[in-house]
């Protein structure tokens, strides 16, 4: 499926002759909402790819060409676009894909067209499970990899009792489920549990007083995008942070939007994979470039879209020279990135790497939030949970 580019083909007939040897264009497609609650996330992960594709191209003598649909946050939607980039636009590989809904809807067309995706957001816990595919690489997270170990981490610091929220569908229903499993395996209690209508829920009102009168040492509720900045602020003015701390998926205070919560993120603890605080070389690098390219840091959505690239030119420069090939040479990716070690667990093709609990505090300067990272957990595979890939 690569393409020989006619520069290169022309530049390549005046040095080698008849050698058979060329540079290739692979086509990319970028799935990712561009519009919708989510359109700021999608527009973030290209953003970090675009980058990935400029700092990590010059490994490969193969060029690349983007080609963009938008998901519009919609599963049926999203299964139309994926058939056009395929069918149509006969891209080599996939990248993208935010909803874990919006994955579901496409797995099965990925795997039975056989056409390589790499999962550069989508965290349903299947994709890497069950439903996983020999076709489908996750470069992001899964839903009860960034929440499981906290479960443990607030036992340890002391926390007993927990009210939840979440939204109402399935990556609230995943990411809770696997703190709780993990919090009451530790000895803590779930005291009371609430799952907000996704994307129509704008008083949480009454659902922050069930947590109120629970009796819980504390909140854990998964939150993103604009429904995160109106929990964060409506949990501040409803006065609960100083009784009853604000801990969750680090999604609900991310470096994308946090600002937009201003004060009332002050305080909240949470747990993600990336934070542009990270203290290691690489990531120095990623965020300066990131930064002069889009005049503020990153977030964990531009690093999945950077780190997404890396693994395509590590592929490509390894010699794939089609779909099935990409696939393979994608689940063998490991590096050390801004996240810290990295790599794909060969029983699943789901990314393993370190998880940081991080606060949100101001900077020191007096303008803007940051994170400040607590606590690093180790790395550790998610189980298969029905996967038998063939490796």
């Amino acid at each position: 499926m690569k393409r020989l580019t006619q520069t290169a083909a022309a530049a390549l007939i005046a040095a080698l002759g008849t050698s058979s040897a060329y540079a290739e264009e692979i086509k990319v497609g970028l799935l990712l909402p561009y519009s919708g609650v989510y359109a700021s996330l999608g527009n973030e992960i290209e953003a970090g790819f675009r980058l990935g594709l400029e700092t990590f191209g010059g490994e490969t003598d193969d060029t690349f060409e983007i080609v963009t649909e938008d998901t519009e946050v919609k599963p049926p939607v999203a299964l139309g676009k994926a058939k056009k980039l395929v069918l149509q636009d006969e891209v080599d590989v996939m990248v993208g894909i935010v909803s874990s809904g919006v994955l579901g809807a496409v797995r099965d067309f990925v795997d039975g067209a056989k056409v390589p995706l790499i999962v550069a957001n989508a965290g349903n816990d299947e994709a890497t499970g069950e439903a996983c595919s020999a076709y489908i690489t996750r470069l992001s997270f899964s839903n009860q990899q960034v929440n499981r170990p906290m479960g443990q981490h607030l036992y340890d610091q002391g926390v007993r009792k927990v009210f939840t929220m979440a939204s109402d569908y399935a990556a609230g229903h995943q990411m809770i489920g696997a703190f709780a499993e993990a919090f009451e395996a530790a000895g803590g209690e779930i005291v009371g549990q609430e799952f907000t209508p996704f994307q129509k829920t704008q008083d949480f009102g009454p659902y922050m007083a069930n947590a109120q009168a629970s009796g819980a040492d504390a909140v854990y509720v998964f939150y993103a995008g604009g429904e995160a900045i109106s929990f964060v602020k409506q949990y501040d003015s409803f006065g609960l942070k100083a009784d009853l701390p604000l801990y969750g998926a680090g999604f609900l205070t991310s470096p994308l939007y946090v600002n937009a919560e201003g004060p009332a993120a002050i305080g909240v603890i949470a747990a993600l994979h990336y934070v542009p605080t990270i203290e290691n070389e690489a990531n120095s690098v990623f965020v300066e470039a990131f930064k002069a390219q889009n005049d503020r840091a990153p977030s964990e959505f531009a690093v999945h879209g950077y780190d997404a690239a890396r693994a395509l030119v590590m592929a490509s420069a390894g010699g794939a020279s089609d779909r099935e090939a990409l696939a393979a040479a994608l689940s063998k990716t490991s590096f050390d990135g801004p996240r810290g070690a990295t790599s794909i667990d060969p029983a699943t093709n789901n990314i393993v790497q370190p998880i940081y609990v991080y606060e949100t505090v101001a900077n020191e300067n007096g303008e803007g939030l940051t994170q400040k990272v607590l606590a690093t957990l180790p790395a550790t595979a998610d189980p298969a949970n029905g996967c038998s890939l063939a490796n």
